[in-house]
């Protein structure tokens, strides 16, 4: 059976994997030269099944209100003259509630657990190395009454399954002893079972895997066009951006794991799904002190910034902005955001980092990606009412944690099989009694 794989970021390339191991002929079709070189390229580097909250709570429509007009918030909206965003966002806080936010995290919990177990797989299968640490996260806060709701946070994740605890500020700085320094650390919580590495050389170094296996990669091609006849998928018109060349492919299954392009390419044949990009950032330091540099992957609660180890430098990563496809570095906009995590680090580890801008003679590497959200932070993961078209998108701030499991439970619908967890597939609905992990699934 062949499929084609639409986009060959980390959710593309573990689709690709997982339905060659089961002996799909593949097809990957992306844009770009290489894997992993847009929204999987820069990320926060976390593989946080324990930090998976959605962003709709019933708290973040007055803090939307509040950072609107503030350049370095962590959600930012900006209103544009565009009806997707003015859906997405009208979707987004009808799911601002806790009975929503629960209902939310059980689904983003279920298929972190997965992901996590089928990347504990892959890595031992192949012997990838990317800079893993098995360290832990670890959450830190500055407020005392942030501090305190923590524990409600945590108490969710532990019905889940998740054992995230609450620890003090010297057990925190027992368990990460680089933060001794900012004293305005009031606590935090832990979650020893997380862990972090570079989804970018995760995601190449198996795309090098697929090829290997016989699937094939059509780079630098852009996507045009899906063609349907009746209700059925016929074909993907691609286009060859060095020659200009167009091909129709055609495939007994199509993926589109495009990222936030996902949906106005399946919008061509009526597949209408809320997913908008949030831009995000990321700035990656070299270390200038590596003794004093953390181990355990953190989040900086106040600024909502992530920061994990990559050998001999600090990803930072973090701040979330609505407001369209833009990727760009240029906007004063952009810089202030960027400026922003430079100088937290700098707050947070002094002097351990070379956080100098580019105009003071530093290399701090930002870089900006579109992360595709939907208003649950719940991806998309089935079919479409086309058949033979699947998607696999939506993963907003999670690709990385969500990617392996994402990839394998994608290639066992595709087959014929059941994933093994509880969550709600797009396209599909449980045998009656709910999801038991092992119930079967029926077409809607």
């Amino acid at each position: 059976m062949k499929t084609l794989v639409l986009g060959a970021g980390i959710i593309g390339i573990s689709t690709a994997w997982h339905l060659a191991e089961r002996g799909h002929e593949v097809i990957v079709v992306d844009r770009q030269p290489d894997a992993a070189l847009e929204t999987s390229f820069a990320n926060a580097a976390q593989i946080s099944v324990s930090y998976c909250e959605p962003w709709a709570n019933r708290h973040a429509p007055a803090k939307l209100v509040k950072w609107m007009f503030r350049n370095d918030a962590p959600l930012l909206f900006r209103p544009r003259l565009d009806w997707q965003q003015w859906r997405w966002g009208l979707a987004f806080l009808a799911q601002c509630n806790d009975a929503a936010f629960e209902r939310n995290v059980q689904q983003l919990v279920a298929l972190g657990a997965y992901s996590h177990a089928a990347l504990k797989d892959v890595v031992a299968a192949t012997g990838i190395a990317y800079h893993r640490l098995e360290r832990g996260i670890a959450h830190f806060y500055t407020d005392q009454k942030a501090f305190d709701d923590a524990a409600v946070a945590a108490g969710l994740m532990q019905e889940f399954g998740v054992d995230r605890k609450v620890v003090g500020r010297d057990e925190l700085l027992a368990i990460e002893p680089a933060f001794r320094n900012f004293d305005r650390i009031v606590g935090g919580t832990y979650t020893a079972s997380d862990e972090s590495g570079d989804a970018r050389v995760f995601t190449q170094k198996l795309a090098q895997l697929c090829a290997a296996r016989g699937v094939r990669f059509l780079f630098g091609h852009d996507v045009e066009r899906l063609e349907k006849v009746g209700g059925a998928i016929d074909a993907v018109q691609v286009r060859d951006r060095a020659t200009g060349r167009v091909q129709r492919l055609h495939a007994s299954n199509v993926v589109v794991a495009c990222g936030s392009y996902s949906a106005p390419l399946l919008r061509q044949v009526g597949v209408d799904l809320p997913i908008y990009p949030g831009k995000g950032y990321s700035a990656t330091f070299k270390l200038k002190k590596p003794a004093d540099a953390p181990f355990v992957s953190s989040i900086d609660d106040e600024v909502k910034v992530a920061m994990s180890r990559l050998g001999d430098e600090l990803r930072v990563a973090g701040t979330i902005e609505v407001s369209g496809y833009d990727a760009t570095l240029d906007s004063r906009l952009s810089q202030d955001r960027c400026r922003m995590l430079a100088e937290r680090i700098e707050k947070v580890l002094p002097g351990v980092c070379d956080t100098r801008l580019p105009e003071e003679g530093g290399d701090p590497r930002f870089w900006s990606g579109l992360r595709p959200a939907t208003p649950t932070n719940i991806p998309y993961i089935g079919r479409t009412q086309v058949a033979g078209l699947w998607v696999n998108a939506g993963h907003g701030t999670l690709g990385w944690t969500h990617g392996a499991g994402s990839g394998k439970a994608m290639a066992e619908l595709i087959s014929g099989r059941t994933p093994r967890m509880n969550f709600r597939f797009h396209g599909f609905e449980p045998a009656k009694g709910g999801f038991a992990a092992d119930a079967e699934l029926s077409l809607r």
